[in-house]
């Protein structure tokens, strides 16, 4: 808890001196004022709002027991065996299967999985990926996930507006040189953000979550299906919402090239599976 709490310290603290830095080469001193008032309200925003937004980003329909009663049963009881809270439950209307989930705390978590999920696994796989998503909120990794989700969108915003605003505050328009190294190098530092962040936090909630489930075969064979499926169907969201929401899922929804997996924000799926079944065989879950 402290250690995660110290992570996020460290990337609200990074967010700010990131977009100072930049306010700075871009405007000049005023630019470094602006800056500065920009990243407190966005260090505001993610602590009290980010959720949301990554909510609104896939469009997540809040649903209850009423109108979805196996899901929300399913989740009232592995939510129970993690001793957490109920989250909110929502619906996304994709039909990729994948899941995250979100919010502040574990008394304010929400467990987000599209339409495509309930379709593609049988119900333990189901379970063993709910599982996964309620082990980050145990673990305490939402917050710090969402708050990248906001830092990565900020990044980029920065990159597309680096062209067009004037160099050290003068008048003489902007400086293509220095635009062209703020485009190369944001989505850069974005991404390599989202993989420090998220590759090793994705291994323990492999293991919490197959502890709370008790089948972690069954994790490991939904992890193969929805690596497969991203691979096949595309999720269909902004370009905002792709760069910058990839390392809240169990698996990248996002395919990308050679040089875009050179900053994975995931492990490879097969060593994850491999790392289950070993605990599935053993009890034991293998970090190293």
């Amino acid at each position: 808890m402290n250690r995660n709490s110290l992570r996020t310290v460290f990337l609200m603290t990074l967010a700010a001196v990131l977009f100072m830095l930049v306010g700075q080469v871009l405007g000049g001193s005023t630019g470094l004022i602006i800056a500065f008032v920009v990243a407190m309200a966005m260090n505001f925003f993610s602590y009290w709002k980010s959720d949301k937004m990554v909510l609104r980003m896939y469009d997540a329909q809040q649903v209850d027991r009423s109108s979805h009663p196996q899901l929300y049963g399913m989740i009232e009881e592995l939510s129970r065996k993690a001793e957490l809270p109920m989250p909110a439950v929502y619906i996304i209307p994709q039909n990729q299967p994948n899941a995250f989930a979100t919010g502040r705390n574990p008394e304010n978590a929400a467990v987000a999985v599209t339409k495509g999920i309930m379709q593609a696994l049988n119900e333990n796989e189901l379970r063993a990926v709910i599982a996964h998503e309620l082990a980050h909120i145990q673990n305490r990794d939402i917050l710090t996930q969402t708050i990248v989700t906001t830092v990565v969108s900020a990044l980029t915003m920065l990159a597309q507006f680096a062209y067009f605003i004037p160099i050290g505050g003068s008048d003489r328009g902007s400086n293509p040189l220095v635009a062209l190294i703020v485009l190369i190098t944001a989505p850069i530092a974005a991404t390599m953000l989202q993989a420090a962040i998220s590759r090793t936090r994705e291994y323990e909630a492999d293991r919490t979550g197959a502890e709370i489930c008790g089948q972690p075969g069954q994790l490991a064979s939904a992890l193969q299906r929805i690596e497969k499926a991203a691979e096949q169907i595309p999720m269909n969201v902004s370009d905002t919402a792709m760069r910058s929401t990839s390392h809240m899922f169990p698996v990248n929804p996002f395919s990308g090239g050679n040089f875009m997996r050179l900053f994975s924000t995931h492990p490879e799926t097969e060593d994850r599976v491999e790392r289950l079944m070993h605990m599935q065989r053993t009890g034991e879950y293998l970090f190293d």
